[in-house]
């Protein structure tokens, strides 16, 4: 007989993600390495990606149930736009997603769906940065917010580095700066960073770096 336990090997996490509110922008980042226990599963996964032209998260947790209710957002918006003619809001939307992750969650299942987004959006009322926490909670950030097993590591790096009138160019760099102090020190996070940005222009992929890990004599 499987137990819960035996299942937990067969969960793919483990995660590093940073979301930074600057004045012209959110800068969103994550590593690029999934892991089973203490198996890396796979080195090139992308765990920030645009749902909308001005919207975006991270996901951080069980990977199958953060791509499914990736996809159920993205439909819900496209729904909503083709009902009204007008794209949900920031805060909409992060409480439709919000709802979601809450009955996830709680749903009876022998593979526990744990799931964390960080959510970005730019609309009408300005710039918006909310945490979607693994229990279905909705905080807004005005500042900086990270997520994943690697998280004490990045927070010490913005908690250092941050300021309240960084620009985008600069929250770029302390994304960097934060997943890459994950990467040497968490287990689970490693292989690479993605950086996006949110702005009035849009969703924008602005950084990807890849790590070389092979040792050749």
């Amino acid at each position: 007989m499987t137990t819960n336990e035996d299942l937990k090997e067969y969960i793919r996490k483990g995660t590093t993600t940073v979301g930074i509110k600057c004045v012209d922008g959110i800068v969103l980042a994550a590593d690029k390495r999934v892991t089973s226990g203490r198996i890396v599963m796979d080195k090139s996964f992308n765990k920030v990606f645009p749902i909308s032209e001005n919207m975006a998260v991270t996901i951080a947790g069980t990977v199958s149930d953060a791509q499914l209710i990736s996809k159920l957002i993205m439909a819900e918006i496209r729904l909503k736009k083709v009902r009204t003619g007008n794209e949900p809001s920031s805060e909409e939307t992060a409480n439709l997603l919000t709802t979601i992750v809450y009955q996830n969650i709680r749903r009876l299942s022998p593979i526990l769906g744990i799931t964390g987004f960080l959510f970005a959006g730019y609309d009408d009322e300005g710039l918006h940065l909310y945490e979607i926490g693994v229990d279905g909670s909705l905080i807004e950030s005005q500042d900086y917010i990270t997520d994943g097993s690697g998280f004490m590591n990045a927070f010490g790096v913005m908690d250092t580095l941050y300021k309240k009138d960084m620009k985008v160019a600069e929250g770029v760099k302390l994304a960097v700066k934060a997943i890459n102090a994950a990467i040497q020190r968490d287990t689970a996070t490693g292989e690479g960073i993605d950086v996006y940005t949110i702005t009035s222009q849009g969703v924008k992929k602005v950084f990807a770096e890849r790590l070389d890990t092979n040792i050749t004599a």
